[in-house]
């Protein structure tokens, strides 16, 4: 038998922890309560067994007894998950996938976020050898029509709410490429949800591209943009997989479940 470092058996400690993690997991596949005999044929475990463990997680609300005999999972678990949630950060989910894809691409990888009729960077990855002026720092702003990301949230947006944006803001351009009109502006924000990308023509800076994926929490509401920036002619579309994938990345690690 394995011991611990004070000479003590282990082997039991862990035995326990396997068997509540097995329990848990019953519990957890099936919406409605579940008796106790059919944990225990599931389990494995003797029903008495079954019961003093249950008994256990039901004292620290773990596990709740709607009726005699049955199981379910408890409030507690709701009040850590409320917690997990509550500081769950989508720059700190962001950072590492982010550098990893900047690694491959090179380029600038942006993480960007809508505040009313702007996106605002809230973190960057880059390094000089990009070739590319940094034009855009965290905590710089720019209008939703002229970036990738910007697309993105006026693509989730309904018909009236972007009409009512396109007025308010009078789509104001930047460049020679921005776009200025409604209808161009729908069309394409109906190949963002076609596609689920977006992209920047040199439409907010004359030289640079960009290429953008939405970054999704676990209610399913886009959250953030994940984009590449890069100079106009170096913009490479293989690289469309490797960001969705980390955008995917980054939307799982809040809790969104992919389709």
């Amino acid at each position: 038998m394995k011991k611990s470092d004070s000479g003590a058996p282990a082997t039991p400690t862990v035995q326990v922890i396997e068997r509540i993690f097995t329990l848990l997991e019953i519990l957890a596949s099936r919406e409605e309560a579940v008796t106790l005999k059919e944990i225990s044929e599931k389990s494995g475990l003797h029903p008495s067994t079954a019961h003093r463990i249950l008994n256990d997680l039901a004292t620290g609300r773990f596990v709740d007894r709607p009726v005699a005999g049955n199981y379910r999972l408890g409030m507690r678990l709701l009040e850590l998950g409320n917690l997990v949630k509550a500081r769950l950060n989508v720059r700190d989910a962001a950072l590492t996938p982010m550098r990893e894809l900047h690694k491959l691409t090179q380029q600038p990888v942006n993480l960007s976020m809508r505040q009313g009729d702007e996106i605002v960077y809230v973190e960057r990855t880059f390094s000089e050898r990009s070739g590319m002026q940094v034009v855009r720092s965290i905590g710089g702003r720019a209008p939703l029509h002229l970036t990738s990301v910007g697309k993105l949230f006026l693509a989730s947006d309904d018909p009236q709410r972007l009409r009512t944006y396109a007025t308010r803001t009078g789509l104001s351009g930047q460049t020679r490429n921005s776009i200025t009109q409604l209808s161009i502006l729908e069309r394409e924000l109906s190949k963002a949800r076609q596609y689920g990308i977006a992209r920047d023509n040199e439409e907010l800076e004359l030289g640079v591209r960009c290429m953008a994926a939405g970054i999704y929490d676990d209610q399913g509401q886009l959250v953030a943009g994940l984009s590449i920036s890069a100079p106009a002619d170096r913009l490479e579309e293989n690289w469309l997989p490797k960001l969705q994938a980390t955008a995917n990345e980054i939307s799982a690690a809040l809790g969104y479940k992919l389709t």
